[in-house]
This record gives C-alpha cells, structure tokens and sequence, in this order.
C-alpha cells in the first residue's frame, strides 16, 4: 500500500508542477496583455490632453476675421465712349439693353451705333465691369 501511496502521491505532486507551469505562463502572458493595455491607455490619455489642449487654444482666439484686402476695381478700357456708358449705368437702376445706352447717349438709333455700343458692352462684361443677366440685357454687377 505505500507504494501506491507513493505513486499516488508522485503523481499528484507532478500535475501540481504541471498545473503551476501552467498558470507560470499564463501569468506571465497576463503581465504582457497589462504592459500593452498600459501602454495603450498612455497614448490614449496623450491624445485626450492634446485635444483639450487645442480645443482650449481656440476657444481663446479672438473672434475677429482676417480681412481680405479689397481687389482693385477692373480698368476701364480706353475711350470716351466707355466712360458715357458707365455714366449711362451710374444712372440707371434697371438693366439696359444696347439699345437704351444709344438713347441715353443722344446717339442715332442706326444699327451700327447699336452694334458698336453692344460690343463695347459686352467687352466691360469680360473685364467684369458689367454684367449680362440675360442676352443683350446690361448691368452694374451688384456686391
């Protein structure tokens, strides 16, 4: 009987050493997964600080909008008749048609003076000095 007791109990004590092998290793993959999760709440921490930080940096900015610096108005292309035209528009508070501008120019209503005052109104269109807001209907472009 004392050498089954012995058996017995060898055999005890080597699933103990197995057992505590065991729980050794897994113990020491424990203390792996902390040191990672550690390390990973650090950056996490870092990263909510930078946040708060930034965040409080911006709610201290002044509330003030750069301005923009104004862009210089279009050059007028030369030419008295350039200059009767826009004091023709400086006047008016509806869109004209080349038409209008002749008659508020004095001019005779010939279709070359018409044709001619049309195409100086659609080059102060492509400098941006007018607007065409539909065909052949001019005016000031509005702010």
């Amino acid at each position: 009987m004392s050498g089954d007791r012995q058996q017995t109990l060898g055999a005890l004590l080597a699933r103990l050493e197995v057992r505590e092998r065991q729980i050794a290793v897994e113990a020491e993959v424990a203390h792996v997964q902390i040191a990672q999760l550690t390390a990973l709440l650090d950056g996490l921490a870092q990263a909510a600080e930078h946040i708060t930080i930034t965040r409080k940096t911006l709610l201290e900015l002044p509330d003030e909008t750069p301005s923009v610096p104004a862009t210089p108005p279009p050059a007028l292309p030369n030419g008295p008749a350039y200059q009767q035209i826009m004091a023709v528009f400086t006047e008016a508070d509806t869109p004209l048609r080349a038409r209008n501008v002749c008659e508020a120019m004095d001019l005779d209503l010939v279709p070359n003076n018409i044709n001619n005052v049309r195409i100086k109104l659609k080059r102060l269109t492509g400098r941006g000095i007018l607007d065409e807001t539909e065909p052949r209907l001019f005016t000031r472009p509005r702010p």
